[in-house]
């Protein structure tokens, strides 16, 4: 299980409603194309939230790359105006934060973590799923 945060790129205030959905439905079509389960997804102004679970194969800089250029396109496809809030560029910025959580460890530290970070206090939760999976 990992948690990561991905900042929009300039850290641009990108993130409302609409984009916010877009990110959930996108997210979900990964799991089902991919052995990688979003347990939580939450958004603040700037940046977003990632709990997820995976086979231990996929290395963390595939799953980032999975994550961040799927999103990435759809979001620009879907939601042109974004696209233009960014000057034509990219979606994230080049940077992540990546982070393991234990199995026996309570993943509701991250959670809480997630919840209460940031100054403005702006998180919010689009995806909650605490059904961990067994991939085959």
């Amino acid at each position: 299980m990992y948690h990561l945060v991905f900042p929009a790129k300039y850290r641009r205030a990108i993130f409302n409603p609409k984009v916010d959905e877009k990110i959930k439905e996108i997210c979900l079509e990964i799991e089902k194309r991919y052995e990688i389960k979003f347990l939580e997804i939450g958004t603040d102004s700037d940046h977003v939230h990632f709990l997820v679970q995976t086979v231990p194969t996929y290395s963390v800089t595939k799953l980032v790359t999975m994550i961040k250029s799927l999103t990435a396109r759809h979001v620009f496809k879907e939601c042109p105006e974004v696209k233009k809030l960014l000057w034509g560029g990219e979606f994230w910025s080049d940077g992540f934060f990546a982070n393991t959580v234990s199995m026996h460890g309570d993943e509701s530290v991250i959670k809480n973590y997630v919840k209460n970070q940031g100054n403005d206090k702006k998180y919010i939760k689009l995806h909650d799923s605490n059904q961990l999976i067994i991939f085959e």
